[in-house]
Parts: structure tokens; sequence; C-alpha cells
């Protein structure tokens, strides 16, 4: 079996690297890196989308990123215990006809002994950018206060 370190349980410094190592994958835009984070049998729930596989998560980002372009996304470490972690994540994109947006959301995670993904599940509300300089970058302030 392949172990995805770093391992549960987690501390504060282990759950900052598996968040960091989750924005990096992510920020790929490379649906066979990125599910590899993941069980076989990993359950996710994205917005209203339910999915049951790694097979199934890779198809789900094949077709996110085709319409999700110049994606990029930050990540920061919400809180952490035992096998769990739950995150706090914004990206930003742009449709296919050229629009920007930005998304901002909450995941839970849980993780197997080996340190894939076993269950996540996120919440994600969509913006509109409605002027150049909200799609700039992704510089918004540290939301922990």
């Amino acid at each position: 079996m392949t172990q995805r370190p770093p391992l549960p349980p987690f501390d504060e410094e282990s759950a900052r690297v598996k968040v960091q190592a989750a924005e990096d994958a992510w920020n790929s835009c490379d649906p066979d890196r990125v599910a590899l984070a993941y069980s076989e049998d990993c359950i996710w729930r994205n917005r209203g989308e339910f999915l049951r596989s790694r097979a199934e998560i890779r198809e789900f980002l094949r077709r996110k990123w085709e319409k999700e372009l110049d994606y990029r996304l930050r990540k920061e470490l919400w809180s952490w215990s035992g096998n769990r972690i739950s995150v706090r994540f914004r990206y930003e994109w742009r449709d296919t006809e050229g629009r920007q947006w930005r998304s901002y959301g909450n995941e839970q995670w849980e993780f197997d002994d080996d340190g894939l993904m076993r269950r996540r599940e996120a919440g994600i509300n969509d913006v509109a950018a409605t002027d150049a300089a909200s799609g700039a970058d992704l510089t918004w302030p540290d939301m922990r206060d």
C-alpha cells in the first residue's frame, strides 16, 4: 500500500504540511496527480456532487479544469485533530466565456492510516469578480480574525 506522509495523527506542523501539499497539487491542475492523495474508495462531496472513488474524483477534476481556466488556489489550515483536518480555501478562475470568478469554501478531510484522504466534504460559493482589481491576485487579509 502507498503511504502519503505526513501520516495521522496530525499536529499543527504536520497538518500545515498536508494542507500545503494539497494546495500545491491542486494548483498543478493535474487530475492524475491530485487524485493520488485520495484512497481508492474515497467518499467526496463537492457542492451538490457526490463521488465514491478515486476514479470518479479524477474524472470530476478533468471536467472541473476544462471549464475553470487560469485556476489559482490558496488553502488555509483551520483546525486539526487526530486523523482530521479542516481548511478554508479561496480560488480564482476564468470561465470559457472569459468571466472572472472567485470561489470561497470550507473542507473537512478525514485520512486513513496511510495518509490518504478517505473522506472530503466541501461547501463552496462562487462570486463574480466584477472589477479589474478584484481578479488581480489572491492576497486577501488573514481570515483568522
